[in-house]
């Protein structure tokens, strides 16, 4: 395989702030992720592209991702819950889905919005209810959907395309990530089957993992706006001091994430966490480092680059635009929260 674009987390290709494409296997990879083709074609030529199952590894996941969103952070919004439910199923040992298929990963849970399951014949549930935050739901085939059955959490796979599932209409006026709607799905009978055991779902260590699958997106979604502020600075006549601290800002920011997304890969790939709970401490400080320094990033990004990039530039104002939605569907303080009862909670048993 090709060296990745923006570099393995473990031993970077070229420094983060390089711009523009240096040989064919990098404009194929921009000309796939810019590409206007329908929904399922362009999934699947980024996961041909980049070699990509329900099997691969971590790190190969994350390094593609924050690729992919290092060019277009919606894309790879599009592509991560597709690559979540490949994984679910690899993990149930419930085949290969079909090669044209596009993949969904609804599992919000909210107060007012509800789907239960009954058993029906031939092993499989009956569903009935309402899902909410259901990206691209009218243009998906299939999705991995959390349910109740009775009071336990089941994870079932759903044709999306069957007639009792009904998309409702949403109002999404957002600016940033425009191009991915999140609205309800009400199912009305619908057939669907279960994927593992109840509650088995949350408690697979690769839940964990999948949280800092998100956060390589982010991580993405950051190197693309930096990328695009160091290259408006290279390119301003003369040195600035304040610049160049900046600059040394954002690249201390840009190692924390890549240290800290090749560590969890590394613990990912070499079975040394025990269990759901080691994983998703591990994934909540993890998805805080990301979240944090993303922030920053951001912030130091705009300063660098100037008001004339937000407000002239349409790549800089959308990734700019797309990033502050993305990591606002983050609970920050309700993680760090998490993490500290960790913490208290293992130093009690010690």
């Amino acid at each position: 395989m090709h060296t990745p674009i923006v570099g393995t987390l473990t031993e970077p290709a070229k420094p983060w702030y390089r711009h523009g494409t240096d040989s064919p296997y990098e404009e194929e990879f921009l000309r796939l992720v810019t590409s206007d083709a329908p929904l399922a074609r362009r999934l699947g030529a980024l996961t041909r592209f980049w070699h990509l199952t329900g099997s691969s590894s971590q790190l190969k996941q994350w390094d593609a991702l924050a690729a992919i969103a290092s060019a277009d952070l919606a894309v790879a919004r599009m592509l991560e819950p597709h690559l979540d439910a490949l994984t679910i199923l690899a993990e149930a040992g419930a085949g290969e889905p079909a090669p044209e298929s596009t993949w969904g990963v609804f599992a919000a849970e909210v107060p007012t919005s509800r789907v239960d399951a009954v058993p029906a014949p031939d092993g499989v549930l009956s569903l009935t209810g309402e899902k909410a935050w259901c990206s691209l739901a009218g243009e998906l085939t299939n999705a991995i959907v959390t349910v109740r059955l009775g009071e336990e959490r089941q994870a079932v796979a759903v044709d999306l395309t069957h007639p009792s599932v009904r998309p409702l209409p949403v109002d999404w006026p957002a600016r940033g990530l425009n191009e991915i709607p999140s609205g309800a799905i009400v199912f009305a009978g619908t057939p669907a089957t279960p994927i593992g055991p109840p509650g088995w779902y949350l408690q697979r260590p690769s839940f964990a993992w999948g949280g800092i699958r998100v956060a390589a997106c982010w991580y993405g979604g950051a190197l693309g706006l930096a990328r695009n502020a160091a290259h408006r600075h290279f390119a301003r006549p003369g040195a600035s001091p304040l610049g160049a601290m900046t600059l040394g800002q954002i690249d201390t920011e840009i190692t924390t994430i890549r240290s800290a997304l090749a560590h969890a890969a590394r613990l990912a790939g070499g079975g040394d966490v025990d269990g759901r709970d080691d994983s998703w401490t591990q994934a909540l400080r993890v998805r805080t480092i990301v979240y944090r320094a993303v922030q920053r990033i951001q912030q130091l990004s705009r300063e660098l680059a100037g008001p004339a990039a937000l407000t002239g530039d349409a790549e800089f104002a959308k990734a700019d635009a797309d990033l502050t939605v993305y990591i606002s569907q983050h609970h920050g303080p309700r993680d760090e929260a998490s993490l500290g009862e960790a913490i208290i909670a293992d130093a009690a048993r010690s």
